[in-house]
């Protein structure tokens, strides 16, 4: 061990199988004082973490291959103080509450900033079952016709790309948006 007269910089392993997304995320964190280190998917998470000890993770719950949730153990595995925040993108309340079951601290629906992303590191399970019971509800459907029109606007209207990313098949998010925005009485 060398001594340096600087603190060691917290590592953060960064885990989407958006690769861009990733290096944009992993890039504002370095920005922000912190090492980062990223993978795109179960295996390589591993890998990556056991080489370099991160002591904060941020999983994307949704990956091609072995989920996030199954991630979120074997990382704690390896590293039971680990701390993790989860990315989920809409409609994965349900998978981000199990992944706060399995040991996850905190989650944020994609997009997430880099801001909120570290904040959520520092976040207790106990402010994560306060605040919402703050917030009025807002019906699922209203949140997830939102969410599907931001994925669209991202995808610059590309219907197939929008479906990609969303996880859902093409002609499924057709029919959603022929149904056009929920109305409140539902």
């Amino acid at each position: 061990m060398h001594e340096h007269s600087e603190t060691p910089r917290e590592t953060v392993l960064v885990v989407d199988d958006d690769k861009n997304f990733c290096q944009a995320l992993a890039g504002s964190i370095r920005r922000r004082g912190y090492a980062a280190i990223v993978a795109h998917g179960y295996e390589e998470a591993l890998t990556e973490a056991q080489a370099w000890k991160p002591s904060r993770a941020v999983v994307d719950l949704r990956m091609p291959g072995r989920s996030g949730l199954e991630l979120i153990v074997a990382l704690r595995k390896q590293d039971p103080n680990i701390a993790i925040v989860v990315l989920t993108g809409y409609g994965s309340i349900a998978t981000a509450v199990e992944a706060i079951k399995l040991g996850a601290i905190h989650y944020l629906t994609k997009p997430a900033e880099p801001d909120e992303v570290l904040a959520g590191f520092t976040r207790t399970e106990a402010s994560l079952i306060e605040k919402p019971s703050e917030l009025p509800a807002t019906p699922l459907g209203e949140l997830e016709w939102e969410h599907l029109q931001r994925v669209l606007t991202d995808c610059q209207g590309n219907i197939s790309e929008a479906a990609r990313r969303l996880g859902m098949h093409r002609r499924s998010l057709q029919r959603k948006l022929a149904r056009g925005r929920p109305t409140t009485g539902e």
